[in-house]
């Protein structure tokens, strides 16, 4: 078992920035989607910021990056950084996500207003 979701993507996807480690698992993608569909953000976030510390790097699928935001903001849909952070993302890998991510940061932009 591994003991994070980011040593769970380290394995299966690899890593720019250290070794990928040795544990003897099975490595099948369905594991890896269950764990990170039920992970908190604390634990999605430290993944994406271990193996994608720069938004144009690292070894995660696209799908995997713009699934972990999705899945982010919908436990913490009121950060105007993180709406910010995951319309980046969208903005680097589209063009098919641009209207999201303008409308992300424009959730961001009526938050920050509202605040």
């Amino acid at each position: 078992m591994h003991t994070s979701l980011t040593e769970h993507a380290r394995c299966l996807y690899g890593d720019e920035y250290r070794p990928v480690p040795e544990c003897g698992l099975a490595h099948e993608e369905r594991y890896f989607v269950e764990e990170l569909t039920f992970a908190d953000p604390a634990s999605i976030l430290a993944m994406l910021r271990a193996l994608c510390p720069n938004p144009v790097d690292g070894r995660l699928p696209v799908w995997v990056r713009n699934l972990s935001y999705r899945l982010v903001l919908l436990q913490r849909p009121d950060e105007p950084a993180l709406l910010r952070e995951a319309a980046q993302n969208l903005w680097l890998h589209g063009p098919d996500w641009d209207g999201i991510a303008a409308d992300l940061v424009r959730r961001a932009d009526a938050l920050e207003q509202a605040g």
